[in-house]
């Protein structure tokens, strides 16, 4: 048997790190968190992003801008220990650690503020950099910095960008107010400008990877950036961290892979978090990149099919013109394919989707169609309980994960569903997770840390079904060309 790939990690224990927040959400500290993550990589900085909470866009754009893998860090789905561990391994492989809070900086479903981004700044021991929006305020600013930095004297609130500041008056006044009420230092004052609220508006709305040309957007943002904010500064204030505890960890050994996956990464589908992929690949699988838009066919071999979330309604013609591959993909569920899918994912296995007027046809697996509405279905961290009635085994009691979408199923009758929903929305407001064959496919984001027996037993699962080594009979692959060829007037050739 071929030797797992050995994945070394050089460790350091001193750890410069901060943490971006607010006094509340849209204070502009997801623009400010890019733009830095960006500068400092430009002036050859090594530079880790997290960000704090359920989210996929956000990272999506603090990978770009670092040119490294951003990383989720959320107490719901992964617990402080949990946490912990993320954050040590990878801050301690950088030279600077940037985490994007949530919402604001005491913001917390929990009275006691157990999940909010102060308590995480606190058990990282990290200073904080507090994004305020100016825009309608001049002296009112000393009497918020002072009830921040007075709330929790543990929180160390090291410094303040000023943001959306309307004109160098305002900015004069502000600096005068905040330079004679506290000691808290201006890091940062950044112009309002038509630029930067389109910049804005890119951010949240669209994933990055559905538009590579917006790393244009970074480009701009990292200007206006190093412009307005004092970054040596900040670099000092990061450096200024405490030494962490317990970062030693063990050289990763990838193993051989004893299964092959196909996974949907294309612009239709990018929701992915990374430890979800790595966790993939440590149970043994080979991670085959699918194109639902580009590709033909599903890749020679695969033992199962991975779908992430995403926005396939955006995309819905192009997913629907590909008629070829969602014949296939039909074909081989039928036939016994293991398929995992999440949101997005469960969207591409209805009959249609219906979005703003539009309707397009779909995998066509579920008898039920996707109708995607102008306000959330569900929005939230979820707590589900296993049914037993999934394909592969959960060992977990509950499984900790999160939901946002707009749409919901119409016509599903007689599903079998994978979970109960203790907390949450999910398919129905009771149960989520549909089971048809070999597939599961839900409204929920799970996170390998929330449910960690998830990655090996599918993986096993797509092992012991053996779906790549059966033998069809030929007039089945010929069925299978013969509608493929129906569909799309092409000239299709399955394998026999």
């Amino acid at each position: 048997m071929m030797s797992g790939k050995v994945i070394p990690i050089n460790l350091k224990r001193k750890v410069p790190r901060f943490v971006v927040s607010a006094a509340h959400k849209s204070s502009g500290k997801t623009v400010v968190s890019i733009g830095l993550a960006a500068a400092m990589t430009a002036k050859d900085y090594s530079v880790q992003t997290f960000k704090k909470g359920p989210d996929y866009i956000d990272p999506m754009w603090l990978s770009a801008a670092a040119g490294k893998e951003c990383r989720n860090l959320d107490y719901h789905m992964l617990g402080w220990e949990n946490i912990s561990s993320v954050f040590k391994k990878h801050a301690a492989r950088a030279d600077i650690s940037i985490v994007e809070g949530s919402k604001g900086l005491y913001d917390a479903v929990e009275l006691d503020g157990e999940g909010s981004t102060a308590t995480l700044a606190r058990y990282i021991d990290a200073p904080v950099i507090l994004v305020i929006d100016v825009s309608r305020i001049t002296r009112g600013i000393a009497p918020l910095l002072l009830g921040y930095r007075m709330f929790d004297k543990n929180v160390n609130i090291a410094g303040v960008i000023l943001n959306k500041i309307g004109n160098s008056r305002q900015e004069s006044k502000l600096r005068k107010v905040v330079e004679h009420y506290t000691d808290i230092e201006i890091l940062g004052c950044i112009r309002k400008t038509s630029d930067m609220s389109v910049l804005e508006r890119h951010l949240g709305l669209v994933p990055i990877k559905e538009d590579y040309s917006l790393k244009q957007t970074i480009n701009d943002i990292q200007m206006h950036i190093s412009y307005s904010v004092d970054l040596d500064r900040i670099v000092n204030i990061a450096s200024r961290a405490p030494a962490l505890k317990g970062i030693d960890f063990p050289r990763e050994v990838i193993p051989p892979a004893r299964v092959k996956l196909g996974v949907m990464m294309d612009s239709a589908f990018t929701f992915y978090y990374p430890e979800n992929l790595e966790a993939l690949r440590m149970a043994g699988a080979e991670l085959v990149p699918v194109d639902a838009l580009g590709d033909a066919n599903l890749p020679e071999g695969i033992d199962g099919l991975y779908i992430g979330g995403g926005f396939p309604e955006v995309l819905m013609k192009k997913l629907e013109k590909n008629s070829s591959l969602r014949a296939e993909i039909r074909f081989s569920i039928e036939n016994g394919l293991p398929v995992y899918a999440e949101c997005g994912g469960l969207i591409y296995l209805a009959r249609t989707v219906s979005w703003n007027g539009r309707k397009a046809e779909m995998v066509g697996i579920f008898d039920c169609d996707a109708v995607i509405g102008k306000k959330p279905k569900g929005h939230g961290y979820m707590t589900l309980e296993p049914t037993g009635k999934s394909p592969w085994r959960f060992g977990s009691a509950q499984i900790r994960a999160h939901e946002f979408h707009y749409s919901k199923l119409v016509g599903l009758r007689n599903a079998k569903f994978a979970y109960r929903v203790i907390r949450g929305t999910g398919i129905d407001g009771k149960n989520d997770g549909i089971v048809y064959k070999n597939v599961l496919a839900s409204y929920a984001h799970l996170h390998y840390l929330g449910c960690p027996d998830w990655a090996e037993s599918f993986v096993s699962f797509a092992e012991n079904i053996g779906y790549s080594s059966r033998e069809y009979r030929k007039d089945s692959y010929g069925k299978l060309a013969k509608l493929i060829n129906q569909q799309t007037g092409g000239d299709y050739y399955a394998n026999t």
